[in-house]
Parts: C-alpha cells; sequence; structure tokens
C-alpha cells in the first residue's frame, strides 16, 4: 500500500488549447461500459458478482438508447440564455418532472427484471415498479441533485441507471463548442459533478485532464494538480492503494480534505471513469481510514 503524499510528477500540460468538453456517444459509451464492467468483474473475486450486474444492467442501458424515442432537443433560446448567463443548458431540476426521463427509468425497471441481482435489489426493482409518480419523483430528484441516502441505496440505483441513459442521450445533442466553462468541477453540460478525472492519451489530447460528469457522461477539461471540489491548486497530493505508476489515485486536497478519484488513461486506454472507479473499490477503502472525505459522486457505490 503507498500513501505518498509528494506532488504527481506526471508532466502537465499536454495540448495548449484543449476542447473545452466532449459530448458522449450513448450507444458506444455504454456498450463499452459494459464490456469493461465485464472485464473487471472477471478479475476480481471480491467484487466479481456486483461487477458483473453492473456490466448486465450496462447492457441494458445501451439497450435503451436504441430503443427508446429520441428525447426532445433543448430550445435554442434556452441554450442561448445559458451560454450568455455561463450556465449549463440543460435544465436538471426540470428533469425530476420531465415524462421522457420517468418512462426512461420504468423501462430500464422492466428490462432489468430479467437479471440476476441479489433478493433486495430485486425488491426495490419491484417498488420502483409498483410505485407512483411521487416515488419515482423523489428518486429522480435525488440522483439530479447528486444525493443518495444511504438506507435506500438499490433503488436509487435503478434511478440513477436511468438518468445516466436519459441524460447521457440529452447531452448529445449539444454543441459541445457552444458550451462554456461554468466552474472547477461543474459540469459545462448540466452542472453535475464528477464521477472521477482522466488523464487522456488520445491523439491530440495527450496529458491533458477531463472530468466526466457522474450523470450526463459530459467530458470537460480540468487544469492538472487542482482539487475538483474546491478548486485550490495550493495542498494537492496523491495516493494509491498499490504503487507509484498505479494507473487509479486518489487526487487529494489539504485546503477542504476532501479527493477525487484520477484515472491514467494515458497509461491504460480501456479505463473507464464509472466501471473502473467501482472496481478499484480498494482504494476507496483505503481512503476511508484517513480524515479526507469522497469528493465525488457514483450512486453504485453508495454504502461502500
Amino acid at each position: 500500500m503507498n500513501t505518498d503524499l509528494k506532488p504527481d510528477p506526471s508532466v502537465i500540460g499536454g495540448v495548449p488549447k484543449a476542447p473545452l468538453a466532449f459530448l458522449p456517444e450513448p450507444g458506444k459509451l455504454f456498450a463499452d461500459r459494459a464490456k469493461r464492467f465485464a472485464f473487471l468483474g472477471q478479475h476480481s473475486e471480491r467484487l466479481g458478482p456486483y461487477l458483473a450486474f453492473l456490466g448486465e444492467l450496462t447492457r441494458v442501458q445501451a439497450r435503451l438508447v436504441a430503443d427508446l424515442p429520441a428525447p426532445s432537443r433543448i430550445a435554442p433560446d434556452r441554450i442561448a440564455m445559458a451560454r450568455a448567463n455561463r450556465m449549463p443548458p440543460i435544465d436538471r431540476a426540470a428533469l425530476a418532472t420531465d415524462p421522457a426521463l420517468h418512462e426512461t427509468l420504468l423501462s430500464l425497471c422492466r428490462a432489468a427484471q430479467s437479471l440476476t441481482m441479489p433478493e433486495p435489489a430485486r425488491l426495490a426493482l419491484a417498488a420502483i415498479l409498483d410505485g407512483d409518480l411521487g416515488d419515482r419523483h423523489w428518486l429522480l430528484s435525488n440522483i439530479l441533485s447528486d444525493t443518495v441516502p444511504e438506507d435506500s441505496a438499490a433503488p436509487h440505483l435503478f434511478a440513477a441507471a436511468a438518468v445516466q441513459v436519459h441524460m447521457a442521450r440529452l447531452s448529445a445533442t449539444l454543441d459541445a463548442d457552444a458550451l462554456v466553462r461554468i466552474d472547477t468541477g461543474v459540469c459545462p453540460s448540466c452542472g453535475g459533478r464528477p464521477v472521477s478525472s482522466s488523464v487522456m492519451g488520445a491523439q491530440g489530447i495527450e496529458n491533458a485532464r477531463y472530468a466526466t460528469c457522474a450523470c450526463c457522461s459530459t467530458q470537460w477539461n480540468e487544469v492538472r494538480v487542482k482539487c475538483l471540489c474546491c478548486g485550490s491548486n495550493a495542498a494537492i497530493s496523491y495516493r494509491a492503494a498499490g504503487t507509484e505508476d498505479a494507473v487509479i489515485k486518489a487526487e487529494v486536497c489539504g485546503d477542504c480534505q476532501a479527493w477525487v478519484k484520477i484515472l491514467y488513461k494515458v497509461k491504460n486506454h480501456s479505463l473507464d471513469p464509472v466501471a473502473d472507479d467501482v472496481g478499484s473499490l480498494g482504494l476507496d477503502l483505503m481512503m476511508k481510514e484517513t480524515d479526507f472525505r469522497r469528493g465525488a459522486f457514483n450512486p453504485y457505490l453508495t454504502g461502500y
């Protein structure tokens, strides 16, 4: 176990003018993530069943992308207003009552009934399908505000999966060039929190860092060695559950006492911001022994 608090020695910078944002390609996004979950499940004795379940659930997400009606595009005047006022064009608060999102949740739950899962998850799934509009509104509102009560993690997991589908499809309709930077650690598409950040290895943006929105999957450029929770760069350090050259580390802020995972895709292109966040649970367990709090949002890790 390595708890080295020295600053990250990696090269900072990369591309002088990295694009602000990359929008998701929903079909490819969920298909690739499902494969990554399956791979991680096959190589984790402790988390294998859970990772395999998330892989199958992500396959359901990929099918929904293809089967559901296309989401309504955001009105041009809303986009223009958001840009002028440095706001995200997607109004997260309004989505909780969007019939299309409610239908996505019901469709996902119906499709997920065929999956193998623990009894508490199956009971939660049945409760969503048997519940009323108010029940679904409560679940969706929590996910859209990046909040999951620990005593109801199971139903929120399914709600989160539905929100991911709907919001990825919605953000994919935007124009990445029309987005504006909101603030450090804030998604320019929907205003959400990151699930993790990645040091990219793709041609043209090597060593540039991109945070990934936990809900809409937009990736946006962030300065390296800077806290995604408070914006400070004065007391940043890194910790890993393995060796110093680990491909997943905790970026720790001594100012606000928060940490967020950083994935080095420049070293391993197959890393996924969501799947590998779950797959690296050992790092979370290590950090729970410290005084730092987890600053990222991932409904799939509620309760850990």
